[in-house]
């Protein structure tokens, strides 16, 4: 399938259109993982939750389209933890950051190979 892929017109300039916004990308959903473990409102941090698993959604479907499986895995990984916190905010958010930073570890490899 990566060289079907790899033969498509114009696949690699979305490759790297993609990578190039995956570090911003990283960055703001780093920022709102952040944001949620500090903050003392459960509210707000449940909107920051929210936005970096939107976040995610979006890079884990990209991801594996353009052959990116592990960095697609780690933000599947790391969005349903995210949904699984928010359907039970009982739970340690911990798991979810854990998560969130294999995605950002997955995410640099990515942006190194460029």
């Amino acid at each position: 399938m990566k060289d079907t892929m790899d033969a498509l017109p114009g696949i690699e300039r979305i490759k790297e259109r993609f990578i190039g916004m995956l570090q911003e990308r990283q960055t703001t959903i780093a920022q709102h993982a952040l944001s949620a473990w500090k903050s003392t409102d459960p509210t707000k941090a449940a909107a920051h939750l929210e936005t970096a698993q939107g976040i995610l959604h979006q890079i884990s479907g990209s991801a594996g389209s353009l052959g990116f499986h592990d960095l697609g895995l780690a933000a599947r990984n790391a969005e349903n933890a995210i949904i699984a916190h928010l359907g039970d905010p009982s739970s340690e958010l911990i798991d979810a950051v854990e998560l969130i930073d294999g995605f950002v570890g997955e995410g640099q490899k990515v942006i190194a190979q460029r």
